[in-house]
């Protein structure tokens, strides 16, 4: 059951409205308007980008997070202050690294809204809302969030969460041109950044949680005709696309899948919707692969094959979308293990006689850090970064020593990693001088177990794993206090040669923010109490720190304008674990409108305070249902509302929290959103689909029970 946008049930409906509001724009501002836009092409990003400009994703097409300036270093940072900070029309999730170029900073929000700003001042250019049907959030399986945007030769390219991509006038916000780049009646989103590379702007996709199959689609950057696409799971016939990847398909995939199962129906997943890096060197585009679709490969495919390309790194080329090499981390993923976090390019030293070897690094969901030769693919090495009980190392070729437990059936499994993973999208970096990668690493146990009303009962939500299994109908707030105990998060500068940490830096929780490193000599990072940290690249020492007022999520950058360094951090809370995961926050949090927050040497410029009134935290109704009837509503409600109201109906506060909701109290007010649809303009649409009158009548008696649980303990987490 996804929330609704800009609108709060009892108590906070006001506050979320006025926060959602979109201000009046500005007066146009005059320099950077003004300004000349140089092309930027290949060899520019090759040549420029991670110094005075930040012209993709990842700073470099190597996508290392790694800015050569020096301006700010270990010996100043401690004078670092606010230069200015920019409202984002949104209260939901916010997770866009910003592209600077020219002199003019894009940056997106929610929603895929699309902002361009003076960098140096922070002054509004222009916005691009492409007015996106609210009701696709429901499709969103972890915020409506969107990392940010390409640029080449005078268009800014954004990947639409509905599944368009569109290309825009830089000087202007102008749509150029948008293709459609999914089947729209199918549960497809786009979350990830375009990149873009010879001319071609490449995209993916994600929705493998709801069923549908993934690809990586090339388009002509000039007029957005399709120039190749990759798929990454075969269809269910086992015949040919008539596209680029027919072969590798034929060659390698078909035969890992079985001919019946779940992902016949369901599209196999395998969605690709965050890393996607150009390789200048071998003309490649490294793919990184997503989880099944079902989660469970019992169901998704009973012949128990490796399910290629899941959970895989695939190189393509570059020209033609045609298979070079791929590596599976996670054979017949089980466990919603992506392959789509940040991947690397880096020269070391790992060649015959210590020689420079071109490699590709990952720290995926899993847990282990792979280091690939990134010419062929060949396993050089994979060592755990964190704990991890699924599996009890690789053999030599790197494919997992499984845990046979893993392989869950009916009995639950307590695993770490849980299906948030040891990483998740939020982006490390790497420092060539130190031949360190920073990995933001976590803890997030989850117990698995089969779910077993798959084939009896459908939901939107398509795992088949059962997450009500092993908790009690009605939790305490003592079980989210042991809960979220069981959190922890920390940042490992890691060796890659050496295979071992460096250093440490232990977090109080996790879903701790993305990382820059920069030549001078620093690490920043943001966690997910807001504060916005500055350490020692070389020993992790903490330099400066800052709170943010906000989630600190997005992967930082930098850049220099008229002599001046300026660091910046969208912000915003939300994305996944704020929503599905409340109980891991100590306290909730404010429905805060996210901000472009960006810093320099002796700036004196202040955050805002979001001054919002407290969230009424009383039940709006009496308990009532029997025992049977309040432990359906919490099954139903892990299977369909969980995902964005919260884990045992405990919301971090960035959705409504239902426990507190004025339309708890009446049953056919809950039933006209529930079943009715009634705001599904603003996101939260009918699930009609999947649950009877009476199924909503028992997650409202599950709802309220909850609640009561809470205030029956002053001390838990309400």
């Amino acid at each position: 059951m996804t929330a609704w946008r800009k609108i709060a049930l009892a108590g906070t409906a006001l506050a979320m409205m006025a926060a959602c509001t979109p201000k009046e724009k500005p007066a146009e501002p005059s320099a950077p308007a003004e300004k000349a836009f140089a092309a930027v092409d290949t060899k520019r990003i090759e040549t420029a980008s991670g110094g005075a400009e930040w012209l993709t994703y990842g700073g470099t097409y190597d996508e290392q997070r790694h800015s050569t300036l020096t301006a700010i270093n270990k010996d100043n940072v401690s004078s670092l202050g606010v230069a200015w900070t920019y409202d984002l029309e949104t209260n939901r999730g916010v997770e866009s690294t910003p592209i600077v170029v020219d002199g003019v900073m894009y940056v997106t929000s929610a929603w895929s809204v699309v902002y361009a700003l003076d960098a140096k001042t922070g002054a509004e250019l222009w916005v691009h809302d492409p007015d996106v049907d609210r009701s696709v959030g429901v499709n969103a399986c972890c915020d409506v969030v969107n990392r940010g945007v390409a640029v080449w030769d005078g268009k800014v390219y954004v990947g639409v969460i509905d599944g368009r991509l569109q290309a825009l006038d830089a000087k202007t916000g102008d749509l150029v041109w948008e293709t459609v780049t999914v089947d729209q009646s199918k549960p497809y989103t786009i979350t990830g950044a375009p990149r873009v590379a010879n001319g071609k702007v490449v995209i993916g996709n994600g929705g493998a949680e709801l069923g549908v199959r993934g690809y990586v689609t090339a388009y002509d950057a000039e007029t957005g005709d399709k120039v190749w696409r990759f798929y990454t799971v075969p269809n269910p016939k086992k015949e040919p696309d008539g596209d680029a990847s027919d072969d590798a398909l034929h060659d390698i995939a078909n035969a890992t899948w079985g001919d019946e199962g779940a992902w016949v129906t369901d599209g196999g997943g395998g969605t690709p919707w965050d890393s996607i890096v150009y390789d200048d060197v071998n003309n490649d585009f490294l793919i990184g692969v997503g989880n099944g679709s079902p989660w469970n490969r019992t169901f998704r495919d009973p012949s128990g094959g490796d399910n290629l390309f899941l959970s895989s790194i695939v190189a393509v080329d570059a020209d033609t979308g045609k298979y070079k090499w791929h590596f599976q981390t996670t054979p017949g993923d089980n466990w919603d293990y992506t392959a789509t976090q940040t991947i690397i390019l880096a020269d070391l030293p790992l060649g015959e006689n210590g020689a420079s070897r071109r490699v590709a690094m990952q720290a995926p969901k899993n847990g282990f850090f792979y280091v690939l030769d990134a010419a062929t693919g060949k396993f050089i090495s994979g060592t755990p970064f964190g704990p991890m009980n699924w599996a009890t190392g690789l053999d030599e070729n790197g494919r997992p020593i499984e845990v046979p437990e893993a392989r869950y059936g009916k009995v639950p499994y307590n695993q770490l990693p849980g299906p948030l993973g040891a990483h998740n999208w939020q982006p490390m970096a790497f420092d060539p001088d130190l031949d360190l990668a920073y990995i933001p690493a976590q803890e997030i146990p989850q117990a698995y177990a089969e779910d077993p009303r798959f084939f009896s009962k459908e939901t939107k939500w398509n795992t088949g794993a059962d997450f009500a299994a092993g908790v009690p109908p009605v939790a305490t707030p003592e079980v989210a206090k042991f809960l979220r105990s069981t959190l922890k998060g920390r940042l490992i500068a890691w060796d890659p040669v050496a295979k071992k940490p460096r250093w440490t830096v232990e977090h109080g929780n996790a879903w701790n923010g993305g990382v820059l490193s920069t030549a001078g000599g620093l690490v920043f990072q943001g966690k997910l109490n807001g504060d916005f940290v500055a350490y020692d690249a070389a020993t992790g020492d903490k330099l400066w720190s800052q709170n943010v007022k906000s989630g600190a999520g997005a992967g930082p950058g930098t850049y220099m304008i008229d002599g001046e360094q300026y660091v910046t951090i969208t912000t915003g809370w939300g994305s996944a674990f704020a929503l599905a995961a409340g109980y891991g926050y100590d306290n909730s949090v404010s429905s805060t409108v996210g901000k472009v927050v960006t810093f320099k040497l002796g700036g004196t410029g202040e955050i805002p305070d979001a001054n919002l009134p407290p969230v009424d935290k009383t039940p709006k109704a009496d308990s009532f249902g029997t025992e049977a009837q309040i432990a359906e509503g919490a099954v139903d409600f892990s299977r369909n509302c969980a995902v964005c109201h919260g884990a045992l109906a405990v919301s971090s506060g960035v959705l409504p929290d239902l426990r507190w909701s004025s339309i708890s109290a009446d049953p056919q007010a809950w039933k006209g959103v529930v079943i009715d649809g009634h705001f599904a303009a603003n996101g939260m649409v009918s699930f009609s689909d999947y649950l009877s009158d009476d199924d909503v009548e028992s997650i409202r008696a599950y709802v309220l029970a909850q609640a009561h649980a809470a205030v029956a303990d002053s001390g838990g987490n309400q």
